[in-house]
């Protein structure tokens, strides 16, 4: 195994992937494929999965309301050189080893193009996927959702960052061009000569394991990579793409930042912190204003840890005048609980073997392939309460909407199990400030109940929540969902 905190930090300059501006297009072929690439200066190159031609997938830019195509096309080998669990649902010895399903996370998609986890297509095969963006400007991206593969699939390189643009976002003057930066934020474990390694339950009939934490941490591509930037303010589009990780982020001295997106878009207003919690799949909109550190070095921080240097040039003459931080960025109408016409209680369960150990995560106690059990109606509004009896916070992910989060309360949750029902352990605590915009993922903490509100507007047909701790959906806390016209 690779030792990398034996490796030197900070010797590789921070990637950024290509940029393919959709505008100009209409319509995209992207491939995914087989690489090798260098993770650190001092490591072998590495086999990974990509839709690119290196580490990095390409980051698409759009235009809301400008319909994209996309034609994604599986050229990958046809054996995984990752360990599949063939005893997941959907996963079988029948089905081929490989397969690819490529969903827009966070878009607004009808379900045909959606990325569902059944439509998956084996090595040579391509689908073309219609993406209208009828959405606000945003972050999202684009990853794997094959059934049963998709944690293995993801690990092996297949995700990248897809930014949307409006007029909004365009008034406001934020930094852009070669002062906008996407940050993709995962971790990883390899081989002494670099391969990638992804750890197996011990059991040959059953690898799967419930979370994954590698000891090297990736932005970009790189293992702890240094940038260049210059003594001026800059946007940071951050994605976490870990399978399982958390990231608590912050700068070096604790210098503050300030979050002025979320999941679905940009916040109310900025909001000033000195750290912030990102789960996987959210993505964090943040401005850093180095202007006060002109030939210093500060670093991007998890915990203790520290994954990330910038490398402040020094103050040369007169500085450029800048836009001034905007006050408001974008109005965001709060929707009124009384507009729900259903509340759903969903629970976050945990089934363990005779030794104590996790065997199967579920929702409500259902497995996938069960029959449908929620049924929105199309332009309807729901609350969903989200009811975790686990030891876990689990970032559960609805596709097709975005949501507000309305609040959290503890609960005794030896109560619930014995079908005591619902006892509050205190007060309802509301949404965290920077959860005061529109999300599409919500971090659900252990022993508590987290309210969501959603419409249900954009298209009818299947579609799925889940929670996206990869290894967790992968058996079994995953569930169809259908918004009926």
């Amino acid at each position: 195994m690779l030792h990398v905190l034996e490796l030197p930090p900070f010797v590789d300059e921070l990637p950024l992937p290509e940029l393919i501006p959709a505008k100009k297009h209409g319509k995209l072929r992207i491939t995914m494929r087989e690489v090798h690439a260098k993770v650190h200066r001092d490591v072998p190159p590495t086999r990974l999965w990509s839709y690119g031609s290196g580490a990095l997938a390409p980051l698409i830019e759009a235009r809301s309301h400008q319909t994209l195509r996309v034609e994604w096309v599986n050229q990958l080998p046809e054996r995984h050189f990752l360990p599949v669990d063939h005893s997941l649902h959907g996963c079988g010895r029948e089905v081929p080893e490989v397969r690819a399903c490529v969903h827009l996370h966070g878009g607004r998609t009808p379900s045909e193009s959606d990325g569902y986890p059944e439509d998956w297509y084996p090595s040579g095969k391509s689908r073309v996927c219609t993406y209208p963006l009828e959405q606000d400007a945003t972050a999202l991206w684009y990853h794997d959702h094959a059934m049963g593969l998709n944690r293995l699939n993801i690990y092996a390189g297949l995700f990248g960052m897809f930014l949307l643009r409006d007029e909004v976002e365009d008034r406001l003057n934020l930094p852009s061009g070669k002062y906008e930066v996407p940050l993709l934020l995962y971790d990883r474990s390899f081989t002494s000569s670099g391969d990638l390694l992804y750890p197996q339950s011990g059991d040959p009939e059953h690898p799967w394991v419930t979370e994954f934490y590698g000891d090297a941490i990736l932005i970009n591509g790189k293992i702890r990579p240094f940038q260049q930037v210059e003594p001026r303010l800059y946007r940071f589009r951050v994605l976490n793409a870990s399978n399982s990780r958390f990231f608590q982020l912050s700068l070096t001295d604790h210098a503050p930042f300030h979050q002025i997106g979320t999941d679905q878009g940009l916040l109310a207003a900025p909001l000033k912190l000195t750290s912030l919690m990102i789960a996987p799949a959210e993505r964090v909109d943040l401005l850093i204003d180095f202007s006060d550190a002109a030939g210093q070095q500060l670093h991007l921080i998890d915990g203790a840890f520290q994954m990330m240097e910038f490398r402040v040039g020094a103050r040369t003459g007169k500085p450029e005048p800048q836009a001034p931080l905007p006050a408001m960025l974008r109005t965001i109408e709060r929707i009124p609980e009384s507009q729900a016409t259903v509340t759903r209680t969903i629970t976050l369960d945990e089934l363990h073997d005779r030794m104590g150990a996790p065997m199967l995560m579920l929702l409500n106690h259902k497995h996938w392939h069960e029959p449908v059990t929620e049924t929105p109606k199309l332009n309807s509004t729901e609350i969903w309460e989200f009811v975790n009896t686990t030891e876990d916070t689990h970032p559960m992910h609805l596709h097709l909407v975005r949501f507000q989060v309305l609040d959290r309360r503890a609960i005794d949750v030896f109560a619930y199990q014995n079908r005591k029902g619902l006892r509050f352990l205190g007060a309802a605590r509301p949404a965290e400030a920077n959860e005061g915009g529109w999300k599409d993922v919500v971090q659900c903490n252990p022993g508590e109940t987290t309210r969501i509100i959603a419409r249900f507007d954009g298209y009818p047909g299947r579609y799925l929540y889940h929670c996206h701790i990869l290894e967790h959906e992968a058996n079994d806390m995953m569930r169809p969902y259908e918004v009926m016209a």
